[in-house]
């Protein structure tokens, strides 16, 4: 065991710049689903672990004609600031004679995927607590939201419960993307049965997505946080629409089955966006009386500020009224007082004599 742990902690390999060291121990997680190899690895300036990723393109000249695309992409994801999406740190490309890889280095998250938590919790419960599928399914949409509103927007294109992480506190965080520059030459787990159903019906059939395909996944990832599990059929672990149906109606709660089928719109124009789906009322009620609050207040407010966030409420934040500036009293000018010497008692008597008082 011992000469075991030895070898997997190995150092392998390590980045251009000497920060990243590659260890032999492979991570099982896909933070960047379509990745060919995932290997622990040491952060020599933070000391953390991270994971580094390798994505291996089957000839040179292949990655040569999409290596500024490649760039761009990964450009763009080193960028991603959010709390509950992975961190990407860096990446490189190391190309040889006769191969090329696109190696890139990812926030590790040691505590498992959400997949793994929900097969862990079937075992003593039926259905997922309303109040830790409300924070999920939140945690989840912002994420989204974000990577929505970018310029120009960032598709995930693989959410499943396998690709969103949970920790130990509770934080979700979902795997980064899968660029398409990736999958056209690597072998992807969009080939799993298992994962199809993840996928929305347009995604075979239409060249451009949109990111109504990630409201579709996210639907799905919803339902199975729901009940757990989605029964699949049998050896092949292939889910069919019967059972997704079966599934849907096996919820007790009418706004959570109606948040649901709102997600898997067939009509992908249908879905709503992340942002709408926040404000449903399956996650976000507001007290009649706060409601009542927000009504007077917005009728004297004509224009507000769009904020995407976990919590929907900040986007209704009122500016506080200015206080009145209040003038400084002025207090009255004293002159100085001057002080003159005290005389001698030589010169009081000379004074004396002069103005005739002795």
């Amino acid at each position: 065991k011992e000469r075991k742990k030895t070898d997997e902690s190995e150092i392998l390999e390590e980045s251009p710049c000497g920060r990243w060291q590659k260890r032999r121990e492979e991570v099982n997680q896909r933070n960047v689903p379509g990745i060919d190899n995932a290997y622990l690895a040491m952060d020599t300036e933070e000391g953390v672990e991270v994971v580094w990723n390798e994505v291996m393109f089957s000839e040179r000249k292949n990655f040569k004609l999409q290596e500024e695309k490649v760039k761009a992409v990964f450009d763009n994801l080193i960028q991603l600031e959010h709390v509950n999406i992975v961190k990407f740190h860096k990446y490189w490309a190391d190309v040889k004679e006769n191969r090329a890889r696109v190696i890139f280095i990812t926030e590790y998250m040691s505590s498992g995927s959400l997949k793994q938590f929900l097969k862990k919790t079937k075992k003593n419960h039926k259905t997922m607590n309303e109040k830790a599928w409300k924070r999920w399914c939140t945690q989840i949409l912002s994420a989204l939201s974000y990577l929505h509103s970018c310029e120009p927007a960032i598709i995930h294109g693989n959410l499943t419960c396998d690709t969103i992480f949970i920790q130990h506190n509770g934080l979700i965080k979902i795997g980064s993307v899968a660029p398409d520059t990736i999958n056209n030459h690597v072998k992807t787990c969009r080939e799993e049965q298992k994962s199809l159903h993840f996928f929305a019906p347009e995604y075979a059939a239409v060249a451009n997505v949109t990111t109504a395909v990630d409201i579709y996944s996210f639907g799905m990832c919803a339902l199975e946080m729901a009940v757990l599990e989605i029964q699949s059929n049998g050896e092949s672990s292939y889910v069919s629409q019967e059972a997704i149906n079966n599934a849907i109606q096996s919820l007790e709660d009418p706004l959570q089955r109606e948040f649901i089928q709102k997600c898997l719109e067939v009509d992908p124009s249908k879905r709503p966006t992340a942002r709408e789906l926040l404000f449903h009322q399956a996650l976000f009620e507001v007290p009649l009386l706060k409601l009542l609050a927000a009504h007077c207040i917005l009728g004297q407010i004509q224009m507000l500020r769009k904020q995407n966030g976990i919590y929907p409420l900040t986007a209704f934040g009122v500016p506080c009224p200015q206080q009145p500036q209040q003038e400084a009293v002025k207090s009255p000018i004293v002159p100085p007082s001057v002080k003159t010497p005290t005389p001698e008692p030589a010169e009081l008597e000379t004074r004396k004599v002069r103005n005739g008082l002795i």
